[in-house]
Formats: structure tokens, C-alpha cells, sequence
């Protein structure tokens, strides 16, 4: 009898209105593995709630995914800011520093991509639309419908990216 493993890959969209997340796990043994789908979903916090309850929303809701969903591992989306908004990076950074935190205090790893690398590995594009990402997760997870909102996609996606530059580095040569 061949020993089978399960990894799984908890990926976060970060936002402060709403933080994407999705569990995906990885079964492995002798003959290969197979990616599955555990549980996707968001996080929100309210829009009147105040700057630091807000955060304190996404630091909460991400500890429960973790506590509930039990993840081996993380992987999270790297800032990207436009020169036109660079506040917006400034909020992702706050949201991301509890994300974090939440991942540090459930001592889980925590990898980090930018979202053209995410782009490059799902659709072999790095500027892929955001339609082209969210196909290439529900095929990749053999979803009948593309998860919705974005958010859970792209959190999806992240997770992804992880399980083949992590767990399936070869797969990319």
C-alpha cells in the first residue's frame, strides 16, 4: 500500500473591503498528485466600522480560516501600486501587515507573489486578464463555474501558484 499525503495551500487575495481567500488540497502518493478544491470564501469588514476595527475584521476572519481550514502553508499577494494611487498601497499594507500576523501567531509559512508572476504561471501570460485567470482556476480545479467574487478567484489563483512554485517546481521546466 503506497502512503498518500494531503498538503493544504491557504491563498489570500488581501483587501480592506474584502479579503479573498481559498483552501485548495493537495493529495500525493507514488503514482502523482491531485489538487482539489476545500473550501473558498471572503472575508469582509464593514465600510462605516472604523480604520483599525476593519483591520481587525481581516485579522480575525483570517485566523479563523486558519484555525477551521487548518493550511500547511500560505501564500499571499504582493503589493502592487499605480503610480496614480499610491494610498491604496499604503491601506494594502496595513491589511497585509494582519495578514501576516495572523500567519506568524498560527506559525504558518507565508510565501509571497506579485500578481503578474500569479498571471504567468496560471495562463502563461503575466498580463492576463482578469478573465483569463479566473478560467484557467476553474479548469486547473475542475470547477463547473468560475468562483465568484474576484476576490475568491484570485485567491484561488494565489494558491495555485504556490502548489507549482512550491510543492511542484519541476512541473514548470
Amino acid at each position: 500500500m503506497t502512503e498518500r499525503t494531503e498538503t493544504r495551500i491557504l491563498g489570500i487575495d488581501p483587501g480592506l473591503n474584502i479579503t479573498g481567500y481559498g483552501v485548495i488540497s493537495v493529495s500525493s502518493d507514488a503514482s502523482g498528485s491531485a489538487v482539489s478544491l476545500v473550501e473558498a470564501g471572503v472575508i469582509r469588514s464593514k465600510r462605516s466600522a472604523d480604520f483599525g476595527a476593519r483591520l481587525n475584521s481581516i485579522h480575525e476572519g483570517v485566523l479563523d480560516v486558519i484555525d477551521s481550514l487548518s493550511p500547511d502553508t500560505i501564500g499571499l499577494e504582493e503589493i502592487y501600486s499605480h503610480y496614480e494611487r499610491p494610498q491604496t498601497a499604503i491601506i494594502m499594507g496595513h491589511a497585509r501587515g494582519v495578514i501576516c500576523l495572523a500567519a506568524q501567531q498560527r506559525e504558518r509559512p507565508l510565501a509571497n507573489y506579485a500578481a503578474t508572476q500569479i498571471k504567468k504561471i496560471l495562463t502563461g501570460n503575466g498580463r492576463a486578464p482578469k478573465n483569463q485567470v479566473q478560467l484557467a482556476v476553474a479548469r486547473q480545479l475542475s470547477l463547473s463555474e468560475i468562483p465568484e467574487p474576484p476576490d475568491v478567484a484570485d485567491a484561488l489563483a494565489i494558491a495555485l501558484c504556490h502548489y507549482y512554485l512550491a510543492l511542484r517546481p519541476s512541473s514548470l521546466t
